[in-house]
């Protein structure tokens, strides 16, 4: 791996990392630009998003053609981490979850009428979107080929859905859905992926299921599907399809989790040290005691390492490997090492850490999702363990 960013690239970078310094984390001080449940509030969003296109530096992941960056995965990783120096970052560029998976998701396996009606508008920030899979006990969690409970039934050229689903990420501010279904008992390829409109009868939201918080735009969902019918030439990929589908979207989307919480991980250092420099006890300034040190500079080691695996997994992506065993190391890693860091910067902050008046808190609280949103940290131990089995002593090879 060649570790120096092609010179495009890291201009981009720059005028990110700009960008965020001068008209995003001004904002985060800002009550009147926080809605209800602590994200940017839409009025703040839509003047951010403005700028944001004026300045070309809209949606990198999606091809220049739809109007983004046309970046590939490494170039993506960093960006992305600029973008998430503040809190409110990532959906000001359109490269915020669940609409970033998704996404890339219709872009590489859409039609092309499904691309131009499903994908256009949520590259342009017409719409929102979200992926609809998980459920309640004892449906679908962290195996969904197993254990599903929605059902599509075929009825002539269309598909009757009923189920319960939960935990459905932006459900309440989503227009477009991308639902994953049972349509046979295969544990392999029982699954099928169909697309579906706010406005469409036959389901509803259930609940917005509270939260720890502070919550994505349209929160936490609980849905409920009874009878809605979707046309054959809106289910997406082949029947059966479904599982590869959520494992197309899954693998890049995950590592976008990662490189978004990198730039917060940097973040919540950048505070701590700050105040570390600034505040003086017994004589000296915080920064001078060896206890103080020594926690910034092992928070600030976790992060490198979750920066190399999160760059060595994107790499793997351009190359054309899946790179599943490299994502789940990043993503196990880049959780702790987040949570690490915030809780790293609260102490050295004491009670200032503990207050509303820096985004600690904020950064704290939604950090905690980390080691179970896009899979459990546990489960990607178990991936990792399935492949050293396979694998033995190539676990450990060089290259792609």
């Amino acid at each position: 791996m060649d570790f120096a960013l092609p010179a495009d690239v890291d201009a981009l970078r720059a005028r990110v990392r700009a960008f965020v310094e001068t008209h995003i984390i001004p904002l985060e001080n800002d009550p009147s630009a926080r809605d209800e449940h602590e994200n940017i509030h839409e009025v703040a969003l839509d003047t951010l998003r403005a700028k944001v296109k004026q300045a070309g530096l809209w949606a990198p992941q999606m091809p220049k053609a739809r109007g983004g960056l046309g970046l590939g995965v490494v170039g993506m990783a960093a960006l992305y981490e600029e973008m998430n120096r503040s809190i409110f970052g990532p959906v000001c560029f359109n490269a915020a979850a669940p609409d970033d998976g998704n996404m890339m998701l219709l872009e590489k396996v859409g039609t092309p009428a499904q691309k131009e009606r499903w994908l256009q508008p949520i590259v342009d920030g017409a719409v929102r979107s979200s992926f609809v899979m998980t459920e309640p006990r004892p449906g679908s969690g962290s195996d969904p080929g197993g254990m599903m409970l929605t059902r599509a039934e075929k009825k002539g050229d269309t598909w009757v859905i009923t189920g319960r689903k939960w935990f459905i990420t932006g459900a309440a501010a989503a227009t477009h859905f991308i639902l994953v279904a049972r349509t046979s008992d295969d544990p392999r390829t029982g699954l099928t992926c169909f697309l579906h409109h706010r406005d469409d009868p036959g389901w509803r939201i259930e609940r917005r299921i509270p939260i720890m918080g502070p919550e994505e735009h349209g929160g936490h969902c609980e849905l409920v599907y009874e009878g809605l019918e979707i046309p054959d030439e809106n289910r997406l990929m082949n029947i059966g399809d479904g599982l590869k589908a959520t494992q197309i979207r899954l693998g890049t989307a995950r590592l976008t989790h990662c490189m978004r919480w990198l730039g917060m991980a940097r973040r919540a250092l950048e505070i701590g040290g700050e105040y570390v420099r600034d505040r003086m006890a017994f004589g000296e300034s915080l920064a001078e005691h060896e206890s103080v040190q020594t926690l910034l500079g092992d928070a600030a080691l976790q992060i490198e390492i979750g920066r190399l695996l999160t760059m060595k997994a994107a790499w793997k992506l351009d190359a054309g490997d899946f790179a599943r065993k490299e994502v789940s190391m990043a993503k196990i890693v880049v959780a702790d090492a987040l949570h690490q860091a915030i809780d790293t910067a609260i102490q050295l902050n004491g009670a200032r850490g503990y207050s509303k008046d820096t985004p600690l808190e904020w950064m704290y609280r939604y950090a905690r999702q980390a080691r179970l949103v896009d899979g459990a940290s546990e489960v990607h131990k178990m991936v990792l363990f399935r492949s050293l089995q396979k694998e033995g002593k190539d676990f450990w090879s060089w290259g792609v």
